[in-house]
């Protein structure tokens, strides 16, 4: 078993009379690619920037390679890479001066840091942009450039805040190629992600997170065989079709789900519960038979409200 980087018990972080992170135990392994998944609001960002040493614990324990943070930030710091959800590059330099100037942050001496920038610069696919100016980059380029710099000092620990927001395709399958890399080196990962499928790529164990409490954790497909069937049939009818539809479900599917614009049921066999569908007289206007996702168990665990 690869010994534990990060360890909590009864982690809780309260703002006044608010409570962010309410009383969780997780533990992070050497060298996998842990997750943080949630609704906004869920006590995410709070526990990142416990693990990070930037804000302080209110009640429990926590450690960070075995040390505590409250003692040894600054140790703590020193081991860790930090990739934010904004990208707060310096647009005013160059894509290698802002590894450069990051690399002197660390203390790295220049003989250090520029072999380094080389083979970050390669890793993030921006070697032939080198010595160009930063603002004209795509977000896809900056946001790999951002990657880059969090490992400029060969961190223990990486952290991936939202790392793939507000990319395109192209740009966020590039950026998994990257991190995947990574994870195969023996990086270490903490990411927290609004992508389902990017946890299911990624990740090789995450816990879903609402209202500050951990409400279930495991390897992605763990999850999606406790809290899902293996199949989702979604159906859609034509005005008023709906309403007298759903009063011929009941039992037709392990759960059902009405939605505003289809219905979802729940199944271990599609077609059988096609066949039950045709002879209770039940004729959507269109069906869609697809394997259950991360994204099912998670609408399951923190429900579809809105939060802002």
């Amino acid at each position: 078993m690869n010994q534990s980087l990060v360890e909590a018990r009864g982690l809780t972080k309260k703002f006044d009379d608010f409570t962010a992170v309410d009383g969780i135990d997780f533990d992070i392994k050497e060298g996998e690619a842990f997750g943080f998944l949630g609704p906004n609001g869920a006590g995410k960002t709070s526990t990142m920037k416990m693990i990070t040493t930037v804000s302080p614990i209110t009640d429990g324990s926590l450690s960070v390679f075995g040390i505590n943070p409250k003692t040894d930030g600054r140790a703590i710091r020193q081991r860790i890479g930090v990739v934010p959800q904004e990208d707060n590059l310096d647009l005013e330099l160059t894509v290698a001066e802002n590894l450069y100037i990051f690399g002197r942050y660390h203390d790295m001496s220049k003989a250090e840091i520029h072999p380094r920038i080389e083979e970050l610069l390669e890793f993030a696919q921006l070697t032939d942009r080198k010595d160009a100016p930063v603002e004209p980059l795509s977000g896809g380029m900056k946001r790999r450039l951002t990657i880059a710099r969090a490992l400029i000092a060969d961190p223990d620990l990486v952290i991936l805040d939202e790392p793939t927001t507000g990319l395109d395709p192209q740009a966020r399958h590039l950026l998994w190629d990257r991190l995947y890399r990574l994870k195969r080196e023996g990086a270490t990962l903490i990411i927290t992600t609004h992508y389902m499928d990017e946890a299911e790529q990624l990740c090789d164990r995450l816990v879903v997170m609402d209202q500050g409490k951990i409400v279930a954790e495991g390897s992605p497909r763990q999850l999606i065989e406790e809290y899902a069937p293996r199949e989702v049939v979604e159906l859609r009818f034509q005005d008023g079709g709906k309403d007298e539809a759903v009063l011929k479900l009941d039992g037709v599917a392990a759960r059902s789900e009405i939605l505003a614009d289809r219905v979802l049921l729940y199944t271990d066999d599609a077609d059988d519960t096609q066949e039950g569908l045709q002879s209770r007289g039940v004729h959507p206007d269109q069906v869609l038979v697809r394997r259950s996702t991360l994204e099912d168990v998670f609408l399951r665990l923190t429900g579809r409200r809105l939060i802002d």
